[in-house]
């Protein structure tokens, strides 16, 4: 399954209001709600940060990745979020998150978060993709950087 099939436009939020990880995760994980891609916000969310628990998603180079499985989860799906500010995240290299993405799967996927993972890591490896969606306009622009 390809970044685009599991986005839309409806899931990015170019300017997240949240200052640390915890309001981050919440803002995307909200709009996924919105969407029905979760069907039970708290289950999910309780399932990301139990995740977070176990080793920071901040990946450095201010990208975040965080990702939950849970049977709150209709559908496989991806929300991106971009602060300009920086969040608080506890990343790896100690600085904030800039670009923050939101990965759920339902519980079932055997390991469709680590293809997924896996996909994002390789785009976001480069620095003018990380530039590109820290310069992007609007959502359009956006989702179309995600799915070069």
């Amino acid at each position: 399954m390809s970044l685009k099939e599991l986005m839309s436009e409806k899931l990015i939020v170019s300017e997240l209001q949240s200052k640390n990880k915890e309001e981050g995760i919440k803002e995307l994980a909200e709009k996924m709600a919105a969407c029905g891609r979760v069907t039970d916000l708290p289950v999910y969310l309780n399932a990301v940060m139990k995740r977070e628990e176990e080793a920071t998603t901040g990946i450095g180079f201010g990208v975040g990745i965080p990702h939950g499985k849970s049977a709150a989860v209709a559908e496989p799906s991806l929300a991106f979020g971009r602060s300009k500010e920086g969040i608080v995240y506890d990343s790896m290299d100690g600085n904030p998150v800039h670009l923050l993405f939101l990965i759920a799967v339902p519980e079932n996927s055997d390991n469709e978060h680590l293809r997924i993972l896996s996909q994002l890591s390789r785009k976001l490896m480069h620095q003018e993709i990380r530039e590109q969606l820290m310069n992007a306009v609007s959502n359009e622009e956006i989702y179309s950087i995600i799915d070069m």
